[in-house]
């Protein structure tokens, strides 16, 4: 056997992700070093509470609370902590003393991306977060290196396992969003404060990640637009049936026509049945990618769990061991494009309006009406009864964001509609 170097490895975190990756470092050393053609010696865990209870039993001895020390001398360090601080301070301090960092941080790559980059960039370290975006599945890596020779023209995907669990549920049983989200809580699928998840926040954080890989450019997390699912209702997924879809939340990001603007957004969307995207089901993530030559290309699998989301981790972890041992400096980012992140008005797609009306003679003239009068074509028309009046369930013919916006908006101060029920674009076409 091959006498290889050894490389000394701090794990930030043992939590459900963090525990995992620590029993995988110890439980298949001998694999990883023949893979990385170096010994991975996990150094320590440095964690909050070392008499915490974990999924995973680990040697006590490992654990410590001062993560500053354990990082001092190391060569790779696993951020797993989550959250803004103290992690970005701890993976600054990481960089700074020499080491590449590995992190799942979606919301501290989203936020604090390129200061953490350009300091890598600095020192010659390398930053790899594989598994920030979609758990398990491998799309950093193909954005960042398999598809940089090629032009990424639209990203749209399911990237919160949370949500498509719950809109999934909707779906097939019929059953109401409120009641969903509390069996999701209580099978562990979401937070007892759901609201990263069901609010889009979540998505929002991977969407700019991947915009930012795709286009290579930063993009700040709060030019991304953001809604979450909370307004879908069991009528609203009817409705999506009968017009041969399923509603799933959908981070898109996309160059606008010219290709120097690009849209990045996340909302509850239609997707035809058809379509990959559709038979997505329960907490599973899939990203679907278009590149001008690679053409359409989806990634699928599991986007969280920790044993699931540990694959992704030691992926990242061997690879910067590769780079040990081969030596070099860390191969810096490429967000140096140009391009401009668009208002979410500018957006060209189909909608399905969904109307309470009053039933008297006249009502669908005038809404028609409104719609002409704003640019908005209807393509598709349904009118069921109520018991104060009817709904409609309009689907149009593609129209510009901000037309439609508008146009809802005379729709809704309009005498003969008593309320706007939902707006939902389509994608996928």
């Amino acid at each position: 056997m091959i006498d290889h170097r050894t490389l000394r490895v701090a794990l930030l975190g043992a939590g459900s992700v963090g525990a995992q990756v620590a029993r995988l470092l110890i439980e298949h050393a001998d694999e990883l070093e023949e893979r990385a053609g170096a010994r991975l010696e996990l150094a320590g865990i440095a964690v909050r509470n070392i008499d915490a209870q974990r999924d995973v039993e680990l040697p006590r001895e490992l654990f410590t609370t001062d993560a500053s020390d354990l990082i001092v001398g190391s060569d790779i360090v696993i951020e797993l902590m989550g959250g803004i601080e103290p992690a970005r301070s701890y993976i600054l301090e990481a960089l700074q003393s020499g080491a590449d960092v590995v992190t799942g941080n979606k919301a501290l790559i989203a936020t604090h991306g390129a200061e953490i980059f350009d300091t890598a960039d600095q020192v010659g370290a390398s930053v790899s977060y594989e598994a920030a975006v979609a758990g398990a599945i491998p799309i950093v890596r193909p954005l960042k290196d398999s598809l940089a020779g090629d032009i990424v023209t639209r990203i749209f995907g399911i990237v919160n396992g949370t949500t498509n669990y719950i809109l999934d549920r909707m779906d097939k049983e019929g059953a109401d969003f409120d009641a969903v989200l509390a069996d999701a809580q209580a099978l562990g699928y979401a937070e007892a404060d759901p609201t990263a998840d069901v609010e889009g926040h979540d998505a929002a954080q991977k969407a700019a990640i991947l915009a930012s890989l795709a286009f290579h450019t930063d993009v700040p997390l709060e030019k991304v637009h953001c809604e979450g699912i909370t307004s879908i209702d069991a009528a609203a997924i009817d409705n999506a049936k009968k017009a041969g879809y399923v509603i799933k939340l959908l981070a898109t990001c996309e160059r606008l026509p010219g290709g120097d603007d690009i849209s990045v957004r996340v909302y509850p969307a239609l997707i035809g049945r058809d379509h990959p995207l559709a038979s997505v089901h329960g907490g599973n993530n899939a990203v679907y990618v278009e590149a001008e030559a690679a053409g359409p290309l989806m990634f699928y699998g599991a986007g969280a769990g920790g044993v699931q989301t540990a694959s992704a981790i030691l992926g990242d972890v061997v690879s910067a061991a590769r780079r040990h041992v081969a030596g070099g400096g860390g191969v810096g980012e490429s967000a140096r494009g140009v391009h401009q992140i668009a208002e979410i008005g500018r957006i060209t797609t189909r909608y399905q309006i969904t109307l309470d009306v009053v039933d008297e003679p006249g009502v669908l003239a005038t809404v028609a009406g409104i719609l002409a009068g704003g640019g908005v074509s209807i393509a598709t028309f349904e009118q069921t009864e109520t018991e104060s009046g009817a709904r409609l369930v309009i689907g149009t013919h593609r129209a510009l964001e901000k037309s439609l916006r508008e146009t809802v908006e005379q729709l809704g101060a309009s005498d003969v509609v008593d309320g706007v029920v939902t707006v939902l674009r389509v994608e996928g076409e």
